[in-house]
């Protein structure tokens, strides 16, 4: 029945003139097929058998030619086997297996000048990617993509607002930090002219799609989807004019000689599960620079996940004093964490010197010091140091080696700019600089990373999230925090590290809190990040009991598999993560109603669980209740979930 859809799907194709042209491209499940006419430039997508992308556009408009319109198409490949096995310390999953099917269409313009474009269809979506294959010392430019991505009229859609350049904090926008819009037809429009942020997720009958980039190199601009999308048609919008480098060339566009490839773009596509388990993100991304810093062995040994303490986020920026940063480091080596954050005017209320007695004090309790450091240049008016610092390679040379020499083990760099081509440019420089001295990094303020983890190793996390510091700025963000955590752990965090910052089990200085204390603990596990820098300080931890004091020294600072439980955007998250013969279980409910749970834990069937959850008919600032719990022979267990609650479970 699903082959006669999907047979059926190809023959409507035909029907509207496509016979001829129509090329597919089939996963190696043969759940999802994906036509190409070059003639007309458009590609469908069908999931089994119904389809879920109407005819969408492919192509680009260089200055010098219109690779959009009248394509010929010389020449398309036999279907091939392309396969990749990869490990990671920052993702999902550890030892990761990418297997596609691929076709190549070798197409030229009635000129004569040439593209491919270049198809891969996995069981869990679609990538397709453009490349100029001739060659020329010669600039060229492009103008814009023809690329849309057109759904289906009653597809509705999750997805963040892409701020506007030079708004915001002492004009620092775009900076990726905006709540979504939930559950929003497909076809409403932006608030703003920057369009809507990747991973962009979309949900059609059963299936669920999600639209993101990778293989983000030095010849391209970050994109974004166009603010207007009538008929449920995206495009591919490129960055606002300010959204540049300004230090040196400042280029927006994308420019390159020949030859020349543009990153991929991405649908993940099947259910909730095969999506939030995808790791489509990082298997289109390039793989790690041929680098000494990136070699097996002692060279990448400085490459180390973990958790960290940080007295920023609570007690902002009074408590970057001496004082303060030593009780922070003797917090994270009290709770078994690897790293402390000293946040921004470092330089001036602590100074290199002393930062360096403190690196030398947190050696000895085995923890490694992280400092920040404003990205500078005349793109914004911020104005906190340490600044101007990491403009130039030279520049960074002699910081990054002096911070070597300190001991200083990771640096978080704040600030940037967006996506023109020439910022894009900037991450990369510092992320290899950094790597050179063996520094970890953490960007703020910054773009989605796109698969940079896999590509720099020694990129740890990255912002790009409205996170925990918005909760203590104002209420109204407090409120909305429930529904946010489950957004962003579902959408922004489906592909790249997210430095959220979460979990604060106490209290937040005057703001009232709406979630549980099982819920920000569950956090801790829902959320990914290369280095989780906690919220939470030693003053609020003294009020935690010993058991979740336990829990959080014992937290795994990797995961080597991840499982989805089960999830709907905004509304409930549950997952799974396995490190070594241990799982954690992880459950928000992002609804302040309550919920009584049935969760499929049959992979887990006769194992003994420990769970840390609310205790019932408590209302005190932390409120926590454990208790032990045998998977039965069905795989079913079923928990209460009070509103704006969660939990952690511990099976062994």
């Amino acid at each position: 029945m699903k082959r006669l859809l999907v047979l059926l799907f190809l023959a409507g194709f035909a029907e509207n003139g496509f016979a001829q042209q129509a090329v597919t491209i089939i996963s190696p499940d043969k759940k999802l097929v994906v036509s190409c006419d070059i003639a007309n430039a458009v590609y469908t997508i069908a999931y089994k058998g119904e389809a879920v992308l109407q005819k969408s556009k492919l192509g680009i408009v260089r200055e010098d030619e219109d690779f959009s319109n009248n394509l010929q198409l010389a020449k398309v490949s036999a279907s091939t086997i392309v396969k990749d096995n990869y490990t990671m310390l920052n993702a999902k999953r550890k030892n990761i297996s990418y297997l596609a099917t691929q076709r190549i269409f070798e197409t030229k313009t009635r000129s004569g000048k040439k593209m491919n474009i270049i198809f891969r269809v996995s069981n869990d979506g679609v990538a397709f990617q453009y490349e100029f294959p001739e060659r020329s010392t010669e600039v060229k430019n492009i103008k814009c993509e023809a690329t849309s991505f057109h759904f289906n009229e009653g597809t509705r859609a999750w997805l963040q607002p892409k701020t506007e350049a030079q708004t915001g904090f002492e004009h620092t926008n775009p900076s990726y930090e905006a709540h979504y819009q939930i559950d929003i037809a497909t076809g409403t429009a932006s608030p703003g002219p920057n369009g809507w942020v990747y991973p962009a997720l979309f949900k059609y009958n059963d299936a669920w799609m999600m639209i993101t980039e990778a293989a983000l190199g030095r010849t391209y601009c970050g994109t974004a989807l166009q603010q207007f999308s009538p008929g449920n048609e995206y495009k591919i919008n490129f960055p606002e004019a300010p959204e540049v480098f300004t230090n040196g060339t400042p280029t927006l566009n994308p420019t390159s000689t020949l030859p020349w490839k543009t990153p991929w773009r991405i649908i993940a596509i099947g259910s909730m599960r095969t999506i939030m388990e995808s790791t489509l993100g990082t298997d289109l991304a390039f793989p790690a620079k041929k680098m000494p810093a990136y070699r097996t062995g002692r060279d990448a040994s400085f490459i180390k996940p973990g958790k960290a303490s940080w007295s920023w986020v609570l007690q902002k920026d009074d408590s970057t004093i001496y004082s303060v940063q030593k009780k922070f480091i003797d917090f994270a080596a009290d709770m078994n964490w690897q790293y402390c954050l000293i946040d921004a005017g470092w330089d001036k209320t602590i100074g290199y010197d002393s930062v360096k007695l403190l690196a030398d004090y947190a050696k000895q309790k085995k923890v490694g010091i992280h400092v920040w450091y404003n990205s500078a240049g005349s793109w914004n008016t911020v104005t906190f140091t340490p600044k101007d610092k990491l403009l130039t390679h030279e520049s960074r040379v002699l910081e990054f080696s002096r911070l070597q020499q300190m001991g200083i083990k990771g640096i978080k760099v704040d600030f940037f700019a967006g996506d023109g081509q020439s910022m894009i440019n900037y991450y990369q420089d510092i992320l290899e600089d950094a790597a050179t001295y063996k520094l970890l990094v953490n960007f703020h303020g910054a773009t989605l990373p796109r698969g940079w983890q896999r590509t720099y190793p020694n990129l740890m996390t990255t912002e790009a999230v409205q996170g925990y510091e918005m909760i203590t700025f104002n209420q109204n963000d407090a409120n909305l925090y429930p529904k946010h955590a489950i957004m962003v752990a579902m959408v922004r965090n489906a592909f790249d590290p997210m430095d959220f910052t979460p979990m604060c089990l106490y209290k937040i200085p005057r703001i009232n809190k709406t979630t549980t204390s099982a819920f920000e603990l569950a956090t801790s596990v829902a959320f990914l990040s290369g280095i989780q820098h906690f919220a939470e300080t030693p003053e609020g931890m003294e009020h935690v009991p010993l058991y979740v004091k336990d829990f959080l020294r014992m937290l795994p600072e990797n995961w080597d598999e991840t499982r989805l439980i089960e999830a709907f955007p905004a509304k409930s998250y549950v997952v799974a993560r396995r490190s070594g013969k241990k799982w954690y279980v992880a459950g928000l409910n992002g609804e302040d109603v309550e919920k009584n749970l049935s969760l499929d834990l049959s992979f887990l069937r006769g194992k003994k669980g420990t769970f840390i959850t609310t205790e019932t008919g408590v209302k005190n600032e932390i409120s926590f209740a454990t208790k032990n719990i045998q998977v039965p022979a069905n795989g079913k267990i079923k928990i209460s979930l009070k509103g704006n609650d969660g939990f952690v479970a511990v099976f062994e």
